[in-house]
């Protein structure tokens, strides 16, 4: 779907010999801030739905189970 970037953890005594060691590419890919922020909302907005989705199959296999039972005879 959408391809994501890569994280790269420095520790702090090494940020001189990281920059160093990096490949310096003339080629470097930058977003522009509305791509990047239309990526950022199209992610949370699916989180969302499939929250929403699941919470919506719990309820109804809940409703079911409990309106599925035979009622029973009350024996005094």
């Amino acid at each position: 779907m959408t391809t994501k970037g890569k994280i790269k953890v420095i520790k702090k005594g090494t940020q001189a010999v990281a920059a160093a060691a990096a490949p310096q590419s003339a080629e470097i890919e930058k977003k522009s801030t509305k791509v990047a922020a239309r990526e950022m909302v199209s992610n949370v907005s699916n989180w969302v739905t499939e929250f929403q989705q699941r919470k919506r199959v719990e309820t109804r296999s809940a409703v079911e189970a409990f309106f599925s039972q035979q009622p029973q005879a009350n024996s005094v």
